[in-house]
């Protein structure tokens, strides 16, 4: 058992509710009639505590008993210490709400006659083991009888030594009375008293309890409990609602959890625990948390190739769709801007709790660039930048990350006319360009490259001085 307890094991609401203290006088006296009716059970309990005047003995319930230290003294030689077995006769409630408890002596066969109908009815027998010897005990039972060290029940060998001068219940497993041979098993009699003690904690198992357990063994996919003699399996996709690589990140073995009985199967014996099941929904924490438009930041949880998940709470992941990466940009994977394990910045573009969705957008967070667009490039600027794509009618440059402006096949040189972009122009090829048309609304940008080379004038400029003579031929009369 547990920790000693000095207060009995009993819901808080039985010692302040008169209406609760009826009902317990009420499954006393329940208890106490089927007693009647069946006879004490009769077990094998462990001192939990000694207390002035009683002992509390664990016997395998979900409350303990309680025994007068006076029954104790009448069997016992020595004071009793916590750890120490006792067979016990278990009556109903007390007013403390403790098992009553009684002694039991079980018998110790008299002659060759007794242990003979302890044998053929294999029946368990009362004995002390003597001493130690090789392989295993010498335990008197009326006559001296061997005990295997493998079927003592002990199971450590630095332990062995503390079973001597200890009473024992066994059973006979070997008799021959010419040759004065008895073997006994003490370990047949505690599993059968552990097994006991499963099915009675098995039977008081129900779906939805919440009850607290200790964690035996860890394997990737989740963790066996203890809960009261009975195992029951913790699965990892139910430990939390955050993704979990394998149960050990969560649990170790030896930790103490409250968990909530999830499904029981009777026929196999299985038991399937939840712990994340305590905790709230936090698809019920998003609803209330998140609303559309609101700006928020996340950590790239997967990468698909329609988009990227993004987790903004342990359970709860959005969506960037691979149309809300980029304004302008044309992305084919979200790997292109993204990375897994990145922290990012995203905005609500809409909610579903119940079908547990978010959409987020990317680009929305950036900020749309074409809103400036006017004010960056009004008509007449010079820009420069890379050829992003070329295509039969025209090259698209890209002046700014998410603009990108397009130079039509018409608009590329004066020198001659070209069948198709490439003839002047490569991908990713520097540009300079100046923006002829502006159109906010259908995002597009008109842009021209001829409009930047030299004319004949230009180049006749560049070739004179001011002050210089120049000759030239006239072309028309002017008429005063």
């Amino acid at each position: 058992m547990s920790n000693v307890n000095l207060q009995p094991l009993v819901p808080a609401d039985d010692t302040v509710s008169r209406e609760d203290a009826t009902f317990a006088e009420i499954l006393s006296s329940f208890e106490q009639q089927h007693a009647d009716e069946r006879g004490s059970e009769t077990v094998t309990g462990t001192v939990v505590s000694v207390q002035p005047e009683s002992i509390l003995i664990d016997i395998g319930r979900k409350i303990e008993g309680s025994l007068a230290l006076a029954k104790w003294q009448a069997i016992e030689k020595a004071e009793p210490k916590a750890g120490e077995s006792i067979v016990v006769s278990v009556g109903p409630r007390n007013e403390e709400g403790y098992y009553e408890l009684s002694t039991v002596k079980v018998s110790r066969p008299k002659d060759w006659s007794g242990l003979q109908a302890a044998f053929a009815e294999k029946r368990t027998i009362a004995g002390t083991v003597a001493e130690q010897v090789k392989g295993g005990f010498r335990v008197d039972v009326g006559v001296r009888a061997f005990m295997p060290a493998s079927r003592s029940g002990v199971r450590e060998m630095a332990e062995m030594p503390g079973l001597v001068g200890q009473e024992i219940q066994c059973r006979i497993t070997k008799l021959d009375v010419e040759k004065e041979d008895v073997v006994v098993d003490r370990r047949v009699v505690l599993e059968e008293e552990q097994a006991r003690r499963r099915q009675e904690a098995f039977a008081e198992l129900h779906e939805g309890a919440v009850i607290r357990g200790r964690v035996r063994s860890v394997m990737d996919l989740g963790a066996f409990v203890d809960v009261g003699g009975t195992d029951g399996l913790l699965h990892v996709a139910d430990m939390s609602y955050a993704r979990i690589a394998k149960a050990s990140d969560v649990v170790k073995p030896g930790d103490e959890l409250e968990v909530k009985i999830l499904k029981i199967d009777p026929a196999n014996r299985k038991v399937s625990l939840g712990l994340k099941q305590l905790q709230d929904d936090p698809w019920t924490i998003a609803a209330r948390t998140f609303h559309v438009g609101d700006r928020v930041s996340g950590t790239v949880s997967r990468l698909t190739d329609f988009g990227a998940f993004v987790e903004l709470l342990p359970g709860v992941d959005g969506l960037i769709h691979l149309s809300e990466l980029s304004w302008n940009r044309r992305v084919r994977k979200p790997g292109d801007l993204l990375k897994t394990g990145e922290r990012v910045e995203a905005v609500v573009l809409q909610i579903n709790p119940e079908e547990r969705r978010i959409a987020l957008g990317y680009k929305q967070a950036l900020g749309d660039p074409w809103e400036t667009v006017v004010q960056r490039f009004p008509v007449g600027t010079v820009a420069e930048g890379p050829v992003t794509n070329l295509t039969q009618f025209g090259a698209f440059v890209e002046l700014v990350d998410g603009i990108e402006g397009m130079v039509h096949i018409s608009d590329i040189t004066n020198e001659k006319r070209l069948d198709h972009p490439r003839e002047r122009l490569s991908k990713g090829q520097s540009v300079r360009v100046v923006v002829l048309e502006v159109d906010q609304d259908r995002k597009r940008l008109r842009l021209g490259m001829k409009q930047l080379e030299p004319t004949t004038l230009d180049h006749y400029i560049s070739e004179h001085r001011p002050g210089d003579t120049v000759s030239g031929r006239q072309i028309g009369r002017a008429h005063v």
